[in-house]
């Protein structure tokens, strides 16, 4: 007797693979596990005006690049001028350029932000220590007493951080911290503060989203490295941490814009707020990375389509599979009611339940009198497939003629599937009686029923197009049951006599 292990191992390997591909494909590529999921997304345009000094002007403008946002369209507008995008990862930079640049210029860029959550910055390296900062003189004195006061009561990076800001907003503040906030604003004075006991620390601009808002300026906020990982820290609204409507615009210790051949440089940001499909989105997201080679989606419009159905078959496999080998129902022919359950999705399931019953009635009067013609099989099945156009033509015919649109769809019967149905039943009626083909036609349409109401899940739908990886837990279900030798459901109640006993 051979050892069932190897297959065991074989079907948990397509279990395991079809699940971890699919969780992948949701985390990595954001691909909604939900069909119809809404994310937001922010349209953010930033226009930099200047004036021109009749002589060439270059202007370097840096891009978002913050993990917490994915760009999924950007663009720029600028006649006249040369553009070049940098992608540097560190460092995202559009430079625009042109001969000669006279009197006001406008030089617009906008791009679609669609928010990640991943609102942590982790440093890929520690950062250098900086340099202690050199306090004037008349500075001096005061910012020592203050930093040895604030790092006493500290114990980390990120305590002694949250003291100074703290100290730094306080309403009842010391003559000394009175002192250093005449001559310095508090985010830079924070950042000095850091730098004199060696605290890793940085300014970055950020742009606050909000809807319908125009004419924005970045803000200034500090990060502060503290175990690998930079904290943001807002020291005028004295606030740690961010939230998930603030973009760092740049934050690689690079000015935001630089313009050369030009004065009374500046920029202003307008946003507005949008509700895009998460599906629509993540594809998008996917073609800008090139990640579409092993997705349906790099297909034509016209073949996505295609699979579309072709993959739902799978579906009705399972359920044919489960019904016939679990649960023991008959039905007339092995997979014939996936078809059928494919064609109820094109009809709906009541004009579907209906035109086959009648294809099948009319079919089955037709062939009773070709019974007695003694016709060879290929005569005789050919006969019945035209036979079975014809009905279908008539049927259809009539429909439009009484304006019923639903009896249209009884085109996309499967023809040659219904003839060979029409034969076998009317084959087990001579032999076996009408009790038998009730009972086959009955589980045949109820089989198609149920598969039809699994095919024509939305999620279902969802999941066999967007996550191809559920195939192979279909294919290993398959296989489990392909093993099944015990007895039918239908077939318990020959035993029930038996309960009663004792």
């Amino acid at each position: 007797m051979h050892s069932r292990k190897p297959f065991y191992i074989f079907v948990a390997l397509l279990f395991i693979i079809g699940i971890s591909t699919s969780i992948y494909r949701g985390i990595e590529h954001n691909v909604p596990f939900l069909p119809g999921e809404q994310v937001q997304s922010w349209a953010v345009d930033a226009k930099v005006s200047f004036v021109g000094s009749n002589q060439p002007a270059e202007v370097n403008f840096s891009l978002p690049n913050d993990p917490a946002f994915d760009v999924l369209v950007e663009n720029a507008t600028s006649p006249g001028y040369g553009l070049s995008i940098s992608n540097d990862v560190s460092n995202r930079r559009a430079v625009w350029s042109i001969r000669e640049a006279t009197g006001p210029q406008a030089l617009y860029y906008r791009v679609t932000l669609v928010p990640t959550g991943k609102l942590d910055i982790q440093a890929t390296e520690p950062p250098p220590v900086p340099e202690p900062y050199l306090w004037p003189a008349t500075e001096k004195s005061s910012a020592d007493q203050v930093i040895e006061d604030v790092w006493g009561r500290s114990a980390t990076n990120l305590s002694f951080a949250q003291q100074l800001m703290n100290l730094i907003n306080d309403t009842e503040q010391s003559q000394n911290m009175a002192l250093l906030l005449s001559a310095n604003t508090s985010t830079n004075l924070f950042v000095q503060m850091l730098h004199s006991k060696g605290v890793p620390a940085r300014i970055v601009n950020g742009l606050q989203l909000e809807d319908q808002r125009r004419r924005q300026q970045l803000t200034s906020y500090v990060q502060v490295y503290n175990n690998g990982e930079w904290v943001l820290f807002d020291i005028p609204n004295n606030k740690k941490g961010r939230d998930n409507t603030l973009v760092l615009w740049e934050y690689s210790g690079h000015s935001v814009l630089d313009v050369m051949g030009g004065i009374n440089s500046q920029v202003n940001f307008s946003m507005l707020q949008d509700t895009r499909s998460a599906l629509a989105t993540s594809i998008d997201m996917m073609m800008n990375d090139d990640a579409l080679d092993f997705s349906l989606y790099q297909l034509p419009l016209e073949e996505q389509s295609l699979f579309k159905g072709i993959l739902l078959i799978p579906i009705g496999v399972l359920v044919v599979v489960f019904l016939r080998v679990i649960v023991g129902i008959k039905t007339s022919g092995t997979f014939m009611p996936v078809l059928i359950a494919l064609a109820f999705i094109q009809t709906t399931l009541l004009t579907g339940l209906i035109g086959f019953l009648l294809i099948v009635a009319f079919g089955l009067m037709i062939r009773s009198y070709l019974s007695t013609l003694n016709l060879l099989l290929i005569s005789r099945i050919s006969a019945v497939i035209i036979v079975v156009i014809f009905i279908i033509g008539l049927f259809t015919l009539i429909s439009f003629k009484l304006g019923l649109s639903e009896g249209l769809t009884v085109t996309f019967f499967p023809m040659i599937i219904l003839a060979w149905t029409i034969e076998r039943m009317s084959i087990l009626w001579e032999e076996e009686g009408p009790k038998k083909v009730f009972v086959s036609g009955g589980g045949s349409l109820f089989v198609a029923t149920l598969a039809y109401l699994a095919m024509d899940n939305d999620l279902v739908q969802h999941w066999v197009f967007n996550f191809l990886g559920i195939h192979l837990v279909i294919l290993a279900l398959v296989l489990v049951m392909g093993q099944y030798t015990g007895y039918r459901l239908t077939e318990l109640k020959r035993f029930k006599p038996l309960v009663g006993e004792k």
